[in-house]
């Protein structure tokens, strides 16, 4: 069944045809669902029931921790940690990005090409205030 439309490239679209392909999709997520369900309920049913002062310290290889084991970190470690987290992100998404931006370029489209800027300029911007926030400077 096609569906009636005035946009060519919608006349052609058959939402039944995928079907398959997404049913596989949706047994793959319920098993894996499952998998993780059955992990938690099984780590719930096999765990010690007892907890006592010596099972919740913090363990260093057998040795009692000196002078304190929990101790505060730097906020800096952990905005570092984020900046890093956005830049290994923003280096997925430029792979998928060229394969798209080849294809768009023969076709004569720029938008895939000013969005890349934008996105890079977001990042940019990112890094600067970043920068004029003292998170990459270790000196402090």
């Amino acid at each position: 069944m096609l569906i009636p439309t005035s946009i060519p490239i919608l006349q052609a679209f058959n939402p039944t045809a995928y079907a398959g392909n997404w049913l596989a999709v949706v047994i793959a997520v319920v098993i894996a669902l499952a998998a993780i369900g059955a992990m938690f309920a099984g780590s719930q049913l096999l765990s010690a029931r007892r907890r006592s002062a010596e099972k919740l310290t913090t363990y260093e290889c057998g040795i009692p921790p000196t002078p304190f084991a929990w101790s505060n970190i730097n906020i800096r470690f952990y905005i570092f940690a984020i900046l890093f987290l956005i830049f290994d992100v923003e280096a997925v998404f430029l792979f998928p990005w060229a394969v798209v931006f080849i294809k768009e370029q023969a076709a004569g489209n720029p938008i895939p090409f000013y969005a890349m800027i934008l996105f890079l300029a977001m990042l940019f911007f990112a890094v600067i205030y970043g920068w004029r926030k003292g998170v990459l400077d270790w000196q402090k």
